[in-house]
């Protein structure tokens, strides 16, 4: 009976465990060479993903950033590890410093630069030039 007892606790906390918090240090793990994307007519960052990032795809993921609701009603979410005013996009950090966001449905309305944790799927880009290299499907606010 105790046998028994102690395997199903195992198997109710293990999916806790399944999931792991990153850092924006573990997603340092990637370089880049520009590639030339026939589409574009230019060159683009083309990453070359370590094996610690490696290690996280397809896991689900805890992420800690500021959200950047970029185009909110189209859903395109961007967690950086900078406020926008010094984010990517403004000409800080590498692309390596954020990550596009799909929520699930329901998600609650973000204002801009609210630091958020959000929990989801991480998933690695190298050749969609419309996507972000690092992207977080199913998300959730956690």
């Amino acid at each position: 009976m105790l046998r028994l007892s102690l395997i199903i606790l195992m198997l109710l906390v293990s999916p806790a465990f399944a999931q792991i918090k990153i850092t924006w240090e573990t997603l340092a793990d990637v370089s880049f060479t520009d590639k030339w994307s026939e589409e574009e007519q230019g060159y683009y960052y083309y990453p070359h993903f370590g094996p610690r990032v490696k290690a996280m795809r397809n896991k689900e993921i805890f992420l800690r950033g500021y959200m950047l609701p970029l185009e909110p009603e189209e859903g395109f979410y961007v967690l950086s590890k900078n406020p926008y005013a010094s984010c990517f996009f403004c000409g800080s950090g590498g692309p390596e410093t954020i990550a596009q966001i799909r929520f699930k449905p329901g998600h609650p309305k973000f204002k801009m630069d609210q630091i958020v944790t959000v929990k989801g799927i991480l998933k690695l880009n190298k050749d969609d030039v419309y996507t972000c290299n690092y992207l977080i499907d199913e998300a959730e606010v956690f």
